[in-house]
């Protein structure tokens, strides 16, 4: 459901949503707050099989623009950014919440990673989002936001988190070079960090519904975040209000990532 906001602080604002999978996807999160502050959505799903529990969702959103993207398929994406230019001429913000590793790459020791797992790891999870804030620049002329999503395994070692941890170190990295170099223009970029949720992505992560409640007991708010706090908190950066933040890796955690 979508939650009900009185104030349309993002009123007039156009944005794209990638990586809804289900209502329990941070993506969709996201997309209600965005929604619900009044924004315009553009909203991908990945493939065939994931379209029909992506689209009931979009037509809550009354996304007018919901197509297929896969990253890793050449020139969908492309299409989309294409597609956008055609019906709105400019974009406000992008969310890239999407991530993957090959199965046998993601359960392996780091020193093991296979080298074409370590490639489809960091193209998916990080070269994707620099790909897509390319092909969003030229549509933000009056400037705009784009926020990608991290965890706390790129600055800690998270046992089973293994290469993605690499990957989403190298992604945090490069919010903080893409901020510099799109600050001029007035476009921000920053890294959401959340802690850990229980999404279908996460589920390929050995153990962890004893990662959950580690979450819940350590941190200081000792509650476990949600995707409502997630979109949020991430709507909240794409205010004019938050124009001169940028380059920030925000942690949404309830203050876990403080605590030894």
């Amino acid at each position: 459901m979508i939650p009900v906001v009185k104030a349309k602080l993002l009123e007039g604002k156009r944005g794209l949503i990638v990586g809804i999978a289900n209502e329990q996807s941070i993506a969709w999160g996201c997309a209600a707050a965005f929604r619900a502050l009044g924004a315009e959505l553009a909203v991908t799903y990945l493939n065939d099989k994931a379209k029909k529990y992506v689209e009931p969702l979009a037509l809550e959103l009354a996304a007018p623009i919901v197509m297929p993207l896969d990253v890793r398929t050449p020139g969908q994406m492309e299409a989309v950014f294409e597609r956008i230019a055609s019906e709105w001429g400019e974009l406000d913000f992008v969310v890239h919440s999407i991530a993957f590793s090959p199965k046998d790459t993601l359960g392996g020791r780091v020193v093991d990673v296979p080298q074409d797992g370590f490639l489809a790891t960091m193209d998916v999870s990080c070269w994707s989002f620099i790909r897509m804030a390319h092909l969003a620049e030229p549509l933000m002329p009056k400037g705009g936001t784009l926020f990608t999503m991290t965890y706390y395994g790129s600055q800690m070692v998270v046992e089973n988190y293994n290469i993605m941890g690499v990957a989403k170190a190298a992604l945090e990295c490069a919010v903080r070079y893409m901020a510099a170099e799109l600050g001029p223009k007035g476009i921000r970029v920053h890294a959401i960090s959340p802690g850990p949720l229980a999404t279908r992505a996460a589920s390929g992560i050995p153990e962890f519904d004893e990662l959950l409640e580690k979450a819940k007991n350590k941190a200081p708010a000792r509650s476990l975040v949600s995707i409502e706090d997630v979109g949020l908190a991430t709507a909240f950066l794409a205010h004019d209000a938050a124009r001169l933040i940028t380059g920030t890796t925000l942690y949404v955690d309830g203050g876990y990532h403080i605590i030894d």
